[in-house]
């Protein structure tokens, strides 16, 4: 034979080789061991990703408890500060009041003292 020589016998035999009762076991095996390498890979890739989300609810929960403190912090300056303006407003108001009464006083005491001079002038 020249070229290519094919014995329809051989090529079959080379083709069904692996075929055999070892060989579909070691095919299964090999199969299976591939599948447990990529199970393994995925479940390292789960565990770095759980243990980041952990990470990130940690750095989460460390930013609310801050803003926690922060909020209450702010709350009792300014429960603090309602307490001082309400005091300073009660000092205007008794300031106005104080005011307002001597400038009726003053007004009443003009008038009566305006009257008495034009009672005086007229008599």
């Amino acid at each position: 034979c020249v070229g290519f020589c094919r014995e329809p016998r051989g090529g079959r035999s080379a083709l069904f080789d692996g075929i055999e009762e070892g060989g579909i076991r070691a095919a299964s095996y090999a199969s299976h061991e591939i599948n447990e390498h990529e199970n393994e890979r995925a479940l390292e890739g789960l565990q770095d990703r759980v243990i980041l989300l952990k990470r990130l609810s940690g750095d989460i929960n460390e930013e609310v408890d801050t803003h926690n403190r922060m909020l209450d912090r702010m709350g009792n300056d300014m429960d603090s500060s309602r307490g001082i303006l309400s005091g300073t407003m009660d000092r205007f108001k008794t300031v106005f009041e104080t005011k307002s009464s001597r400038r009726m006083l003053t007004l009443v005491a003009s008038f009566v003292g305006l009257f008495l001079v034009i009672y005086y002038l007229t008599r």
